[in-house]
């Protein structure tokens, strides 16, 4: 019986029992743990490029499950393979794409300018979500067919400015107060 003299049928017993279990569920892990991220919460990533400006936007992912490695140059590279040794480690990013499509989420592009388009188009074309260094692509057509790419794939993406990305550029934009106006 319920609390108000009513009988409770088998099907509201198991919905009430079913909501109790997914409320534990869905409990924040900062509830059942010391605040760490389960592993389920991490990407899968790949970088391409992890030499010079690479090896920083390597550092940058250190808290995901960076899954492969990819350099042309491996002896340049070796530093960074034996930061990550589970990584697996590639010479050309269309093998690294290839072999671990199902497995990778993101892949991370630090190559020479000329050919971010290139790799860019290859992983958002596979799903892959990305994040680039600049510039993006050497024409417009070229950030058109990028744009339009990550449209049809839905995917997120991401180009990596950091002079933008200090506080120097945001207090001289507030102490300078420029105002842009259109003429009529």
């Amino acid at each position: 019986m319920g609390d108000n003299g009513m009988k409770t049928s088998r099907r509201q017993f198991v919905k009430a029992a079913g909501t109790a279990i997914g409320a534990f569920t869905i409990v924040p892990r900062h509830v059942l743990g010391r605040g760490q991220r389960p592993p389920s919460e991490k990407l899968n990533i790949g970088c391409v490029g992890i030499t010079g400006r690479g090896s920083a936007n390597l550092n940058g992912v250190k808290g995901e499950n960076v899954i492969a490695l990819c350099d042309v140059d491996t002896r340049r590279a070796g530093e960074a393979f034996d930061a990550f040794p589970q990584a697996k480690k590639y010479r050309d990013y269309r093998k690294m794409l290839d072999a671990l499509e199902r497995d990778l989420d993101a892949v991370v592009v630090s190559t020479p300018d000329h050919t971010h388009a290139v790799v860019l188009m290859d992983a958002m074309r596979r799903g892959k979500h990305v994040y680039s260094e600049k510039p993006l692509a050497h024409s417009i057509g070229e950030v058109r067919a990028l744009r339009k790419a990550a449209h049809e794939h839905k995917v997120v993406t991401q180009l990596g400015n950091q002079g933008h990305s200090f506080n120097d550029i945001h207090t001289f934009w507030n102490r300078t107060k420029v105002r842009i106006t259109t003429l009529p």
